[in-house]
């Protein structure tokens, strides 16, 4: 038994029914598995729970239900066995003998012969005679649809590469007007004069903070273009160096809570391990 011809006659049978649907071809497929190992002899015994486990049907309903319309379709005949400890038994058609399926036209080939012209020759030349016909038919080859559609693809494909050398040269003019943006930013707030460091620490040792903490405002606005978030021009240093201070004594305190905390963790010499820590 040619086991390929069997499947193409058994796929050119099912094809044009639309009542036969994936989980018939599964089942029918294991139903085959179990034929081949077998050597295709009929009939084969068969039980549900291993041709479930391998059509990966998990619903007995649908075992039945497909085992039934196989059965009716008679792809094959199908023998019920009522009994637990006997298997049915499946009888598999051979269809490798039947008649050469008719395969689909190829559906590129009929587009593209539609796409074929006729060129009539209604002009009579000199050397024709009086009893052949009056007009002669010419196709137009079909490859110049096809070079037709290629110089299509290639405007397309040129298309998208100028679309995206246009997005890179776009990215590299952003970036290279970053430094100009800040620039802008910064003359939006014409009020606004930057202040010099001594002024910063003289603020601060006003305000009775270390002047580390001038020095530390003083560095990160400087290096940020005295931007707030490092977007918005600042308005008024002195209002921004007042939030310094502000987050300096919670980050402090913070601080010297956390390592308070980690000195309980220290042990002496004396040490009462019945203690809780």
């Amino acid at each position: 038994m040619n086991y390929i011809k069997h499947l193409t006659a058994f796929f050119d049978r099912i094809i044009p029914d639309s009542e036969l649907n994936p989980t018939h071809v599964s089942l029918y497929m294991a139903l085959f598995h179990a034929w081949n190992i077998n050597r295709f002899i009929n009939p084969i015994s068969i039980t549900r729970d291993e041709m479930m486990r391998i059509s990966k049907i998990c619903s007995k309903a649908t075992y039945h239900k497909c085992m039934r319309d196989l059965n009716d379709k008679k792809l094959i005949k199908y023998e019920p066995s009522y009994n637990p400890y006997r298997g049915s038994l499946v009888l598999l058609f051979d269809f490798s003998e039947d008649k050469k399926p008719s395969f689909k036209k190829d559906t590129t080939y009929k587009k593209i012969s539609q796409v074929d012209e006729q060129v009539v020759n209604k002009q009579k030349t000199s050397n024709k005679t009086s009893s052949e016909p009056a007009s002669e038919q010419a196709l137009v080859s079909s490859i110049n649809y096809i070079n037709n559609t290629n110089n299509v693809n290639i405007k397309k494909n040129e298309n998208i590469k100028a679309s995206e050398q246009k997005n890179v040269n776009q990215n590299e003019s952003n970036l290279k007007d970053e430094p100009s943006k800040q620039k802008k930013l910064r003359e939006k707030n014409k009020g606004f004069q930057e202040p010099t460091l001594e002024e910063v620490k003289a603020f601060f040792k006003e305000k009775q903070y270390p002047e580390i903490e001038g020095q530390k405002f003083f560095n990160y606005f400087s290096s940020i273009g005295w931007l707030v978030g490092g977007k918005t021009p600042m308005a008024n240093w002195n209002a921004a160096a007042q939030n310094w201070m502000l987050n300096a004594t919670v980050f402090n305190q913070t601080e010297n809570a956390n390592s308070n905390r980690a000195k309980h963790l220290n042990t002496s010499t004396d040490k009462d391990y019945a203690e809780p820590l």
